[in-house]
């Protein structure tokens, strides 16, 4: 592998996502409740992050990301307890000696858009790419997701979900199902808006940084706790019958009923787990309401981003006033909200 990447150029880029109905993703909750049919809405944001293959010392694995302190260790002792313990683990898994990875995310580092996993795509991708030098057979699309998925969900200690895997394979604006059964495919993928028409779509979309990082394990963490307990199965039904409503409104442009399943759906989440929105987040979503808008944080919540969705009169109206509200908090900022229709490349 070092050779190939002596003499060759290895890169690759993938997408980061907004959403709607996660946490539905992850096999704790799709399995159980596999009755209501649970999917996850997801919209893929041309927030990059790609990844070079650089050669290195012979087998050393090196990898620097903005936002954290590099690393390098030889191959077989890689941590994967690790900040970029995930990283390391698929290195280890291509076992990639001699290597250094570099990563460049265009996001704000742990902003809840699926940063670490659209990484391990790029990662797993660009791999792939070393294995069609190598003249084998490269990897899938679908393939790429799932192997970035389960090394993930190997080494992540708490249950993980997919779509932020399938969103930066595949780009777009889907919804996900989640079967929960061993005879079919482990997900279902329909498109909600075609693209022809996202570049109007954006016009219904903001995106919000609140400058504080959030860590997805402890929401998500709580959540699984709580489910597992044999709390809150109700409330989980009821994001599984918002999130059909909202994917079904979008397919029929009605944003105005997406709003209304949008903001329904924060507020079950708010009560069940009050601490996913800090102080600026509330503000932003309260805003958003007051404007006829739907919001809801990214990911698990906790700090990171917060989007909405309106028309596009309501939002251009909504820009101001969040702009005015971030601009309390330093890093704060409104982010890109353009949408990515290529997924991995």
């Amino acid at each position: 592998m070092r050779k190939i990447v002596e003499s060759h150029q290895i890169e690759a880029s993938a997408p980061c996502r907004i959403d709607m109905g996660g946490t539905l993703d992850i096999s704790t909750f799709y399995y159980p409740l596999r009755h209501l049919f649970p999917c996850t809405v997801n919209i893929a944001i041309n927030l990059r992050t790609k990844v070079r293959l650089l050669p290195y010392d012979k087998k050393i694995i090196k990898i620097t990301s903005k936002g954290f302190k590099s690393a390098e260790y030889i191959l077989d002792k890689a941590p994967f307890d690790h900040p970029l313990g995930l990283i390391f683990a698929i290195a280890a898994y291509f076992r990639a000696e001699g290597i250094h990875i570099d990563i460049d995310s265009s996001s704000p580092p742990r902003s809840a858009l699926g940063g670490s996993s659209v990484a391990a795509v790029a990662l797993v991708g660009a791999f792939s790419k070393v294995k069609e030098i190598k003249g084998e057979t490269p990897i899938s699309k679908k393939n790429i997701a799932v192997l970035s998925q389960i090394i993930e969900a190997s080494v992540a200690g708490v249950p993980c979900g997919f779509q932020d895997q399938l969103a930066a394979v595949y780009g777009g604006a889907n919804v996900w199902y989640w079967p929960g059964d061993c005879q079919i495919p482990l997900f279902k993928k329909k498109t909600i808006i075609p693209k022809r028409y996202l570049p109007k779509f954006e016009q219904h979309l903001l995106l919000a940084y609140c400058g504080v990082p959030h860590e997805s394990k402890d929401v998500n963490k709580k959540w699984v706790t709580q489910f597992l307990s044999g709390k809150h199965h109700g409330l989980w039904a009821e994001i599984i019958v918002c999130t059909h409503k909202f994917a079904d409104a979008l397919i029929k442009r009605d944003i105005n009923t997406a709003c209304k399943q949008m903001n329904k759906e924060t507020a079950i989440r708010r009560k069940m787990t009050p601490e996913v929105l800090d102080e600026i987040g509330k503000a932003l979503v309260e805003s958003a309401v007051k404007k006829s808008c739907g919001a809801r944080f990214t990911g698990a919540g906790g700090g990171g981003c917060i989007w909405a969705l309106g028309r596009a009169e309501d939002i251009d109206k909504l820009k101001g006033t969040w702009e005015g509200i971030l601009s309390t908090r330093k890093d704060a900022r409104l982010l890109s909200a353009k949408i990515d229709t290529e997924g991995l490349l």
